[in-house]
């Protein structure tokens, strides 16, 4: 048992605290932990009941005293109590023991967190039993896990889609040349698709049902084949269960209004590019991370409008965890790029 105990105490510990999922990395072992950032709690006596896959599990399918929540919305922690719970059992099952001494801890956030939202992220993993926080970029946390060189003077981009955010982000010597944030992406393209399905089939649908549509005939492109799929729902009216039939053309529709929000963060940051970087983007491209690099046409989309070639990282996603967690292996290294 001390002997765990003490293997416990030189771990540190890296976080990617999605709105969607939260990945930890330990250090010296990679990604230990990839769930859905998700806790159940009794109303009555505040005690945690699940979390991550099990508490999602129960979502829609719990009792009255039974609170599903997320503590992230758009990138960033919404409830600090909840969040700080949620980090604290997802240490728990990372670690065989949780250690004595408080594990350093590097934690990937949003590039337009504001002061604010950084001190909620300081305070929630310091009740949750982390010691010192450091706090990167997620953009910075992609390129680094993809095994980009971002300390030389060289530019790099990166264009992050994840549940919360679309983080868009050109790297040059381990600092982030321009950049831009939009709280617009998989989550919003979710409760879009619940919306239309509502209002155009007078039917309900689950999150999570509507994130399985648009990965499976959602697009960001027109396809040359036509794909459908049959889904299950409640009926508004009647209340009854129904069957309908949605293609792939109306879910892009659907998508279309995000998608161009996407596109226009990536023109702004294009234009604030300086001259000699802009050169280096015709060579190196645009290297897409996240979930909503896996849309289909995701990456045809940006090369028709950034005339840039678009290359999917090595695993979309885990590069913001992979990279936190390779910070962790080469703190010396990488401490110019703290933001704390």
């Amino acid at each position: 048992m001390l002997g765990r105990m003490l293997d416990a105490l030189a771990k540190d510990v890296a976080m990617d605290l999605g709105t969607a999922n939260t990945l930890i990395y330990l250090k010296g072992k990679g990604v230990v932990l990839d769930e859905p950032s998700m806790i159940s709690i009794d109303e009555d006596t505040g005690r945690v009941l699940a979390v991550g896959n099990e508490a999602k599990n129960l979502a829609g399918r719990h009792g009255r005293h039974m609170r599903i929540v997320r503590p992230l919305r758009d990138g960033v922690i919404h409830d600090i109590d909840i969040a700080s719970q949620m980090i604290r059992q997802f240490l728990s099952l990372v670690f065989t023991r949780l250690p004595f001494s408080r594990p350093k801890m590097v934690i990937a956030v949003p590039t337009g967190v504001t002061s604010i939202e950084k001190r909620a992220v300081l305070e929630a993993a310091d009740m949750a039993g982390a010691g010192r926080v450091h706090l990167i970029e997620e953009p910075m946390a992609a390129a680094i896990g993809n095994g980009l060189p971002v300390d030389q003077p060289m530019g790099h981009m990166v264009v992050d889609i994840g549940g919360g955010t679309t983080e868009v982000a050109v790297i040059s010597m381990f600092t982030t040349v321009c950049s831009e944030s939009l709280r617009v992406a998989g989550d919003r393209a979710n409760l879009s698709i619940i919306d239309y399905v509502q209002h155009r089939h007078h039917m309900v649908i689950s999150e999570s049902l509507a994130e399985a549509i648009k990965m499976k005939i959602g697009s960001a492109i027109p396809l040359g084949k036509r794909l459908a799929v049959k889904i299950k729902g409640k009926d508004i009216f009647s209340g009854m269960i129904k069957t309908i039939t949605v293609t792939d053309q109306e879910i892009h529709e659907v998508l279309k209004p995000q998608l161009k929000a996407m596109l226009e963060a990536v023109k702004r940051t294009l234009y604030k590019v300086p001259p000699d970087l802009a050169s280096d983007l015709a060579i190196n491209g645009i290297w897409l991370a996240g979930g909503g690099a896996l849309l289909k046409g995701m990456p045809e989309l940006l090369e028709r409008v950034t005339g840039l070639s678009v290359k999917l990282t090595g695993e979309p996603l885990r590069s913001v965890a992979q990279g936190a967690g390779a910070v962790t292996e080469r703190f010396d290294f990488y401490q110019h790029i703290f933001l704390n």
